[in-house]
């Protein structure tokens, strides 16, 4: 009989520390995708209507599906020519911000192209990637994308070309960058017309 007793203790043991560590998984991988999108996570909950589990699938396949993307690095010709795109969109933004803003959008389109991010027609599927690898700033992206598109006023039109910049300084440089540099000019107001 003692030895009964000793099988059930254990096996209720391995049972609750099965359990611990299914349920510890589960959460440490909704902190993992959460840490790992950081706003765009919140972002795709608030599209599933708070549904934690789906948005968690939708970033899991985003995941699957483009996190072994190797971004290609830029020749310094290249980082020159797309920095100096970028300074043109921004002083073109004081006499047309529609033109900029439809210039910073091809841009973006360009270099993510050549950095080795989806090509194509297929915006999502090119935000979708961009989020795997540049979570905090693809949001200001698709705020370009869809201010350009009309409807927009002014100040929108230039906060979302700020809040691409951090996109843009990500892919010029390989890596994350902060968004205040080279936005001086629209950040002091003398960009908006």
């Amino acid at each position: 009989m003692t030895t009964a007793i000793i099988i059930i203790i254990a096996v209720v043991a391995v049972a609750a520390i099965a359990a611990f560590f299914l349920l510890h998984g589960r959460r440490a991988g909704g902190r993992g995708l959460r840490g790992r999108f950081g706003p765009e996570y919140d972002r795709v909950v608030a599209r599933h209507g708070g549904d934690t589990a789906a948005a968690e699938r939708e970033l899991g396949d985003r995941v699957k599906r483009h996190g072994h993307l190797d971004e290609r690095p830029l020749t310094e010709e290249a980082r020159a020519r797309y920095a100096a795109r970028w300074a043109s969109a921004q002083e073109l933004f004081v006499e047309s911000p529609e033109r900029a803003l439809t210039e910073a959008d091809a841009l973006l389109a360009d270099l993510s192209r050549e950095r080795g991010f989806p090509d194509g027609e297929d915006f999502q599927d090119r935000t979708d990637a961009l989020s795997v690898h540049h979570a905090a700033h693809v949001d200001g992206y698709r705020r370009v994308h869809a201010a350009r598109r009309g409807g927009a006023s002014t100040e929108e039109m230039r906060e979302a070309l700020i809040e691409a910049r951090g996109l843009f300084d990500g892919l010029l440089a390989g890596g994350p960058s902060g968004r205040e540099h080279g936005n001086r000019h629209l950040v002091e107001g003398r960009g908006t017309s």
